[in-house]
């Protein structure tokens, strides 16, 4: 009997979402602690993570520097004014 592969997206470990996005394993898993990382599953002792739940999650993530209420760069003010 063959089995569908294209069926099942292929599940991701603490080491490979680490490695995908750049953290340690210690990072991953106290994300996972303080429900802060990505949404996971549980399949017995085994925790998995959806690729798919992996990119909604860093997509959720805060992005570029701070701004202020116009728009522009907090750092670019600070160049302006001699304070960087």
């Amino acid at each position: 009997m063959s089995t569908n592969h294209s069926a099942f997206e292929r599940l991701l470990n603490d080491h490979e979402v680490a490695a995908l996005v750049g953290v340690s394993v210690a990072t991953v898993r106290r994300w996972r602690l303080l429900r802060r990382g990505p949404r996971y599953l549980r399949i017995g002792v085994l925790i998995r993570y959806r690729p798919e739940l992996v990119r909604q999650w860093l997509d959720t993530r805060p992005t570029g520097g701070a701004t202020d209420s116009d728009g522009l760069l907090l750092g670019a003010q600070l160049e302006d004014s001699g304070h960087a």
